[in-house]
């Protein structure tokens, strides 16, 4: 319950709408027993941006998810924030 309520507030602390690196690396922070090994780089293509996020072996399981639950729930909330500036995005979880 507290990590939705952070959610909440670290969405609605956006004014403009958040800056889509920021929101992957807070969702995935929030899932990981190793926050500091968390890293999001950011690859621009032609037409869409590809996140890049690598956290460490041990925490890889708990941001994929049984059957890549966690993993398409963090896609579909960045691919819905890019949707208001009619951008395509990728989100890759790498270890």
């Amino acid at each position: 319950m507290k990590q939705r309520q952070r959610l909440k507030a670290k969405l609605q602390s956006f004014k403009e709408g958040p800056p889509l690196k920021s929101t992957v690396e807070f969702l995935v922070k929030e899932l990981v027993d190793n926050p500091d090994a968390v890293e999001v780089s950011e690859v621009t293509g032609d037409d869409s941006t590809t996140y890049e996020v690598r956290v460490s072996p041990d925490d890889l399981g708990k941001v994929i998810g049984k059957q890549g639950r966690i993993a398409n729930a963090i896609r579909t909330l960045v691919k819905a924030v890019a949707m208001k500036d009619k951008r395509k995005v990728y989100v890759e979880i790498l270890a």
